[in-house]
């Protein structure tokens, strides 16, 4: 798999509305209007969530495809909240990936599909550790 490539991100000159250019693609960004900005595309974390979701039903429909298995469908519902720290200093954030499997497929094959989605380029991205380096271009 190779990595992505780079993602352009600019305002759309509506407060805090952003233009995405990825891969070819344009997606909106922005806030909601509670939040001061005009609900015209997912907030920025759910652009993480979607990528999250998006991921785990890639791999897990690789594994079933590799398998032979009969899969039908996936679906992927991810929630973010937050939760106190386990050592009661603040709060921390919990996502919650629930996993639907469509197909006639017993309950081994099931198990197995949800331990692959622990294998999600994504979610180990999320899990690991990583740098941010910001530069002016």
């Amino acid at each position: 798999m190779s990595g992505p490539g780079p993602v352009i991100v600019s305002e759309k000159g509506v407060k805090y509305a952003n233009k995405i250019e990825a891969s070819g693609h344009e997606l909106i960004c922005d806030e909601p209007v509670a939040d001061g900005g005009g609900n015209a595309g997912p907030q920025p974390f759910e652009y993480v969530l979607a990528g999250l979701g998006a991921c785990t039903s890639m791999t897990v429909r690789m594994y079933a495809d590799r398998k032979g298995w009969a899969l039908k469908n996936v679906s992927v519902r991810v929630t973010m909240e937050k939760i106190d720290a386990p050592d009661g200093k603040g709060k921390i954030d919990r996502i919650v990936r629930a996993i639907t499997l469509d197909g006639d497929l017993d309950a081994e094959q099931r198990a197995r599909m949800i331990q692959i989605a622990e294998h999600c380029p994504v979610h180990k991205f999320l899990l690991g550790q990583k740098v941010i380096e910001t530069v002016a271009a």
